[in-house]
């Protein structure tokens, strides 16, 4: 669990979600009962010593868990878990805040789980019971700042801290707990810390100042520092010492912050980066701790504690990891509730997994409509004019290689927005002694990337002018560049095909209030179908041979559109690809929407499936073709007993009904004994199917009988099969001599390199060839380990008919 709420789901698709909050997304709804509860405060202490005292404190535990377990934040169904640190997933951090220091790439995670922190800052994963451990010196720290962005997880970290102790299971050094909930908090008003222990409490009977007569044993919890909104610079002799004086409350703070009051009692403070400078000033001996997200490992975790249920966290883990933009994002653990959240949904309907090809740019939309969701509601113009400037800002940077901003360049843009601002950009604060100004990072880079992609289509009023010069939206020279130079533009296209689908126009307009222009699309059709006719000489058939090609279309998934943009070719050519799930799913839809398609071939491809303890039926929902039990959009996870093929989901997109394939050609793609009841499908129902190649396969005697048996079936009209380096045996030739013996359309069988066929295997194969139907005219037995033993059964079938025109046994033993 990455977070403390998570907004209302539809009750329909996300039954479970009451299970599984997720991060902050707001402040405090005004009435709600956590605005209404006096001064936002709730605090509880843990049984210890004797008498009144002690039932004080148990009572007032149970009243902490109960008040800890619940969320009441903006926009989120009031929700209980049962067991939060059960649910809780481990998040990195770094000793010493990246802030403090400038960041190297100046983006969170790009890729490769967590970000990388600055000398001496110290990396690890980590619990809540790490907040408050001793030190080096063996001093355990009396403050620690928690450092994050929104949506990091820094109010799960706090509620997980006051159940742990409410429960008494850790942090038992601290007899009384009291949470500020800085964001709730009312101001102007007069109030001592005495009173704000009271209100802590409701029906407190032990007096307060009793309670703060042993400081040590107290911790004080300020959740959302920066929402408290006053200025840190109070003179110092209006601060109080006096527990019970009564001070503005702004000055009873500050007081306690800079150990005034209570000095010996314990602080943990969160915060955004963005006050973390001036805080810096108020406090001493703190210790900084900043949450980086997720690990790797962490990621797969919280899939796990978010669905419970393992085959649905299978299904959608696997997806995600097959898509490098979600899984790198998945760092960042509002992220990871985000995309949990609408894979839930499609898991919930039953939907196929093809139908999530919207969701690297949708969950994206959908992320975003719930950061603005309560934000500047009342004035729909200042959040547009502010996403103007932040597109802008992105794209300039993206072009120029530029992560870190200026001060001066987010105000210049009009960015300085507080209630805005912090959502999108990471503040990095400068080190102690340095005299520049702050610098800014968007949370992630992908998320700079996928505001550059909206610079291009997003429809405003004038010229758009950012701090850094003027941008011109020119969506072709962005096409250009990429095509040209720089492919590390990759992203940032593919969100602009994401973009400028139907859905996500109508989805921008009606609840995120921005237009994207359609005139995008048309751009970005023409420049589909040139990149690949530039890329083929005169003369040769035009091939599409980037898998780019294959994602740009996925992410737009428009059935027109990809028809459109693969019309005018006829070949597609990879070589050397290493094919995700999720790269495989992106293959399957555009081919089975390329009615021209006439040859495949895949040399030195791998298709891979993250994880071989239990795998995914993705059906295609093409015609002809449906899915595990008669549902098309059926969802099955198999375990290892009944493993798919690896080419499952290319097999099931070439049966849809308008294919046109000729060839299919898989060379070195290390394919197994699975794949041959998929191939065999295919070839019993693709009779256009001319030509397949499978050269370097581990096939086996028990898939060429898989094979034979699709051979065998009078829908196949096959006329040429190359087997070579497929590691069979003479047991082989028995099931090809029954498929000779019976097949009328076979002209050409290629089995050289196969060592383990012999003299005995020959001899099975040519009693295949002496039937007076067989149409064989090619044999190929190269490096078949032969002796002169084949030779009699061989001149036997020479001397039958004129059939067979071609014998190649070179590089054998005769």
């Amino acid at each position: 669990m990455a977070g403390s709420a998570s907004p209302c789901p539809p009750p329909s698709c996300l039954r479970s979600a009451l299970r599984h909050p997720g991060p902050v997304l707001g402040p405090a709804r005004p009435g709600s009962e956590q605005a209404r509860a006096a001064l936002g405060l709730r605090g509880t202490a843990r049984r210890g010593g004797g008498g009144e005292a002690a039932e004080h404190r148990w009572d007032s535990r149970e009243h902490m868990v109960r008040e800890s377990r619940q969320d009441r934040e903006l926009g989120t169904c009031p929700r209980e878990s049962l067991s939060l640190h059960s649910h809780f997933t481990t998040l990195t951090i770094a000793r010493e805040p990246r802030s403090k220091h400038r960041a190297k790439d100046g983006a969170v995670g790009t890729g490769q789980g967590c970000a990388s922190t600055s000398s001496g800052a110290a990396t690890t994963a980590t619990t809540t019971t790490m907040l408050f451990e001793p030190s080096g010196d063996g001093q355990a720290p009396q403050v620690v700042v928690l450092v994050g962005a929104p949506g990091m997880g820094k109010t799960t970290m706090v509620r997980k801290v006051m159940v742990e102790w409410g429960e008494g299971a850790l942090h038992k050094q601290f007899d009384f707990v009291f949470r500020i909930d800085c964001k709730a908090i009312v101001l102007p008003m007069e109030a001592s810390i005495a009173d704000l222990v009271s209100q802590c409490c409701p029906g407190l009977q032990v007096p307060a100042g009793k309670i703060l007569d042993d400081q040590k044993k107290i911790l004080f919890i300020f959740d959302g520092f920066e929402a408290l909104g006053f200025s840190l610079v109070q003179p110092e002799a209006e601060l109080s010492s006096d527990p019970r004086e009564v001070k503005p409350l702004e000055l009873t703070l500050m007081s306690l912050l800079k150990k005034t009051l209570l000095p010996k009692a314990s602080l943990l403070i969160t915060m955004r980066p963005t006050a973390l400078g001036s805080l810096r000033q108020c406090l001493k001996g703190e210790n900084y701790v900043e949450i980086l997200g997720f690990s790797a490992a962490r990621r797969e975790e919280y899939f796990h504690r978010y669905f419970e249920n393992p085959n649905k966290a299978d299904v959608a883990f696997r997806f995600v990891r097959g898509n490098e933009i979600l899984y790198s994002l998945c760092v960042i653990p509002i992220m990871s509730w985000t995309i949990c959240t609408i894979l839930e949904q499609e898991l919930c309907g039953k939907k196929n997994l093809l139908e999530c090809s919207r969701t690297t740019t949708g969950m994206m939309m959908f992320y975003l409509s719930q950061l603005l969701k309560y934000r500047d509601k009342d004035n729909p113009q200042v959040l547009q004019q502010f996403l103007l400037q932040l597109c802008s800002l992105a794209a300039e940077g993206i072009w120029k290689h530029k992560v870190l901003f200026e001060e001066k360049e987010i105000k210049d843009c009009g960015l300085d927005l507080p209630g805005l601002l912090p959502y999108f950009l990471n503040e990095r604060i400068p080190k102690e002694g340095e005299d520049h100004e702050s610098v800014y990072a968007f949370t992630h880079l992908h998320l700079q990337e996928f505001f550059a992609a909206m610079f291009y289509v997003l429809e405003d009023d004038g010229e758009m002018i950012s701090s850094l010069g003027r941008l011109e939206k020119d969506v072709n020279k962005l096409l250009e560049s990429y095509n040209k130079s720089r492919k590390d533009l990759n992203i940032t296209v593919r969100f602009l095909f994401g973009l400028v689908s139907q859905k996500s126009i109508e989805y921008m307009d009606k609840t995120i209030g921005c237009r994207i222009s359609p005139r995008a699309r048309e751009k970005l059709l023409e420049w589909l179908q040139g990149r690949h006719r530039g890329l083929s000489h005169p003369g040769q058939t035009v091939k599409v041979s980037e898998m780019d090609t294959f994602h740009f279309l996925f992410e737009m998934n428009e059935k027109n559109f990809a028809q459109s943009a693969l019309g005018h070719f006829t070949d597609l050519d990879l070589q050397d690809t290493r094919l995700t799930l999720y790269d495989q799913m992106a293959l399957s839809f555009c081919i089975q929407h390329w009615a021209g398609l006439g040859s495949i071939t895949l040399q030195g491809c791998s298709f891979h499936w993250q994880d071989p303890a239990a795998q995914l039926d993705v059906s295609v929902p093409c015609s002809g073709v449906s899915g595990t039990g008669g549902h098309p959009g059926a969802l099955v996870v198999r375990r290892q007993e009944e493993l798919p093929c690896p080419i499952r989901l290319l097999c099931r997109a070439l049966q849809h009904q308008d294919s046109a394939l000729q060839v299919l050609r898989l060379q070195w793609c290390q394919l197994s004994e699975s794949c041959c009841a998929e191939l065999a499908a295919l070839l019993a129902e693709h009779p256009g199917l001319a030509q397949l190649e499978l050269a370097d396969s581990s096939l086996g005697d028990s898939g060429v009988r898989l094979l034979c048996e699709g051979l065998r079936t009078p829908g196949c009209r096959l006329r040429i099969l190359r087997l070579r380096y497929s590691r069979i045996t003479s047991a082989s030739c028995e099931d090809l001599a029954a498929v000779l013996g019976t097949n009328t359309c076979l002209e050409e069988l290629d089995l050289s390199f196969s060592e383990g066929l012999r003299d005995a295997g020959v001899e099975l194969l040519c009693e295949g060839l002496l039937h007076c139907t067989c149409p064989l005219q090619t044999l190929r037995l190269g490096s078949c380990r032969l002796s002169g033993a084949s030779c009699a059964a061989l001149a036997a079938r020479l001397l039958q008919g004129p059939s067979l025109t071609c014998l190649d046994l070179s590089d054998n033993e005769l």
